[in-house]
């Protein structure tokens, strides 16, 4: 849930501040970079609701597909941060947005494992209780 609403305010600053955010990381506005901002936080706003409506499925095969989906995006934003770093397309605050994406995949990756384990478990379990009702048959 603190994804999703990270997420969220993510989206509205783009959307209603996208000078702003792009001045923070050393990056000049322009008509081109308004536009691209704002398209980029529909998919934040889109992704947020995901992650919200989400936040309470059981594990299944599409939670796991939210959840790496999630991961791979976040991992391309860092390396697409840490990129226009170097080639000194913005300046090291975008570093600030690098160590959130991180500590985020971080966190979604725990919850990869976790559910991973508790699958795991899950299919330990069902494999017992099958080989109990072929005894009794």
């Amino acid at each position: 849930m603190m994804a999703s609403f990270l997420l969220l305010a993510l989206a509205f600053a783009w959307l209603f501040s996208p000078e702003s955010m792009l001045a923070q990381w050393g990056v000049q506005y322009s008509d081109g970079a308004g536009v691209m901002s704002r398209r980029g936080a529909a998919f934040y706003i889109g992704i947020a609701a995901m992650l919200f409506m989400a936040r309470g499925a059981e594990h299944s095969t599409a939670r796991m597909a939210i959840v790496q989906g999630v991961i791979v995006a976040l991992a391309a934003l860092m390396l697409l941060g840490v990129y226009e770093f170097f080639a000194g397309h913005a300046s090291g605050q975008i570093l600030v947005a690098v160590l959130i994406e991180f500590v985020l995949v971080l966190m979604f990756s725990c919850v990869c494992c976790v559910s991973t384990k508790a699958e795991a478990r899950d299919n330990l379990r069902r494999g017992d209780e099958s080989a109990r009702v072929k005894k009794v048959q």
